[in-house]
């Protein structure tokens, strides 16, 4: 059975939710990117179940979108399902010391909300762009914090085996933006513990932050931090020392505010945001000796095209 029946078959499965050839660069913040084979918003368990059932009978490969602001999606998209949660996943609890709030919650949100509650330790997160799913997946975290800080347990739904899970801090298996979840895993609730705090401290220092991430990260369309930072090192600092500030393929751009940002203008954003980003981590390995990892997802990219040498 070809790719194209198997997902058509798949879309069948899950029923009126599923969409094919679904356009996803609208769901990311570069704005750009080829399609879904199948896409699914997840709004109840009974979504859930229906996906599961499906890749029961049809399995393929499977992505779980969350804000689509840590992702570059190729013009060929991804062919595959692709699902993200919706509202019903939107939820929110605090109390004293713990705060419980579904994976399609926007992180800055959160962090305002726990502020105003009067918890402190989850202020950082307010410059980061993301859902809370997708912070616990890659141990999301800024302004010297992550997740793993705070994280205490999390809801998670294996959509190949329906399995449903509940993890520790510890059985995420946290690093540096990494967790042991597995592409096919979607987080639905995570818990964070917290501590008392002084309102107007938090929201003093989440102005703060806000204020730091406008004067010295560029605005625009952008993924956020391209290169995860290598040991004592920064790979911003890396790749403007290797003389790539500012420097243009196409309609991407290494940014002249921070360099471990690239920003797009134009059409060809994917293969020209590729390119740059295989020619810094080639430059950077030839002058500093050092690797660049990139933290930025990259979909729909074959090996072939991520080998290929760009200036």
């Amino acid at each position: 059975m070809s790719s194209n029946c198997a997902l058509k078959e798949l879309a069948a499965l899950i029923g009126e939710s599923a969409r094919v050839d679904h356009p996803l660069g609208a769901m990311t913040t570069y704005r750009v990117g080829g399609p879904a084979g199948v896409f699914v918003r997840l709004e109840t368990p009974a979504d859930i179940e229906r996906v599961v059932a499906g890749l029961s009978q049809v399995p393929v490969p499977v992505l779980v979108l969350g804000a689509g602001s840590n992702i570059l999606v190729a013009d060929e998209g991804f062919e595959g399902l692709v699902v993200a949660l919706g509202p019903g996943f939107a939820d929110m609890e605090l109390s004293s010391e713990i705060v419980h709030a579904g994976g399609a919650v926007p992180l800055p949100r959160l962090a305002r909300r726990s502020a105003a509650y009067g918890l402190t330790g989850f202020e950082w997160a307010v410059g980061v762009p993301g859902w809370l799913g997708g912070a616990v997946a890659m141990n999301a975290g800024g302004h010297g914090s992550e997740m793993a800080t705070v994280i205490v347990r999390c809801g998670v739904v294996d959509l190949c085996t329906g399995h449903e899970m509940v993890l520790s801090s510890a059985d995420l298996e946290l690093g540096y933006r990494h967790s042991g979840l597995h592409p096919w895993h979607v987080v639905i609730w995570a818990e964070l513990a917290l501590n008392r705090g002084d309102r107007a401290e938090s929201e003093a220092l989440i102005s703060g932050i806000v204020r730091w991430r406008r004067e010295n990260q560029p605005g625009g369309s952008n993924a956020g931090s391209v290169f995860k930072n290598p040991p004592g090192s920064s790979a911003g600092h890396l790749i403007e020392q290797a003389g790539l500030k500012g420097h243009r393929i196409g309609s991407a751009m290494i940014s002249c505010k921070h360099a471990n940002f690239i920003q797009a203008d134009g059409a060809a954003v994917p293969v020209t945001s590729s390119a740059l980003i295989d020619l810094a981590r080639e430059v950077v390995a030839e002058r500093a000796g050092i690797v660049l990892e990139t933290e930025v997802k990259m979909v729909g990219f074959t090996a072939e095209q991520d080998r290929q040498p760009a200036r």
